[in-house]
């Protein structure tokens, strides 16, 4: 089972990052330090750091929500930021995962994703949305030139492409098992993300899975994994 225990993000607008998350969104503030801040998104971690080059690093990651809680939480959204939208619609419904979801930017240009998993996410016994409703990271990308070799690495560190499926270079990957609900989207560079008009590009990033294996990906698309105590 794949599980993402903590995600290391960075940003060239970190003030307005920790601005948007905890007093917009109503995140809880964890940590903070002068060079980031991490919140509680459920069971996950997310961690914000200072970017200190030129670039504007920007992501994709997803964040599960109760499944009966969908609506709700989409109209939380509303209330806080503009939603994006895919020909004029502003929700989409995956069949292939069962699963419906709604996109927003935030302050780095980050495509975040609220996704409720239906055969997987359990449902919540209020009555409303809230930050404190998200249940995890559930997805984020890995963005390299180096696909299969990567792919191939996570293979051999317990993390396989999802029903088995062949690793595909030019396409998106979805690393980790249906069942769990939480993907590593593994791709190249220049692979339009919906409900955007940006492309993927490789950006530092590191995370924990499983609570043992870090894994890090720096500027150029390289990737690192140890295990961890």
């Amino acid at each position: 089972m794949l599980n993402i225990n903590k995600v290391t993000l960075y940003s060239h607008a970190w003030n307005e990052m920790r601005n948007f998350y905890v007093d917009v969104l109503g995140f809880e503030l964890l940590s903070q330090t002068v060079d980031g801040f991490e919140i509680k998104a459920g069971e996950s971690v997310l961690e914000i750091k200072k970017y200190h080059h030129k670039e504007k690093p920007f992501y994709h990651f997803a964040m599960n929500i109760p499944t009966n809680l969908f609506a709700s939480a989409k109209a939380w959204a509303k209330s806080k930021v503009e939603l994006t939208r895919e020909e004029d619609d502003d929700e989409v419904y995956f069949s292939f995962l069962d699963a419906q979801s709604f996109y927003f930017l935030d302050p780095s240009g980050n495509i975040v994703e609220f996704k409720s998993r239906y055969s997987v996410s359990p449902e919540s016994a209020a009555e409303s949305f809230s930050a404190q409703s998200v249940l995890c990271i559930s997805e984020i990308n890995i963005t390299t030139d180096e696909v299969r070799a990567l792919g191939n690495r996570l293979i051999s560190n317990g993390v396989p492409v999802r029903n088995g499926e062949a690793i595909r270079e030019d396409g998106l990957n979805f690393m980790g098992e249906h069942e769990a609900g939480s993907f590593l989207l593994l791709g190249p560079r220049k692979r339009r993300w919906i409900f955007s008009d940006k492309e993927s590009e490789t950006f530092p990033l590191s995370l924990v899975i499983n609570q043992h294996l870090y894994i890090s990906l720096d500027g150029e698309g390289f990737m690192e994994l140890k295990k961890v105590e």
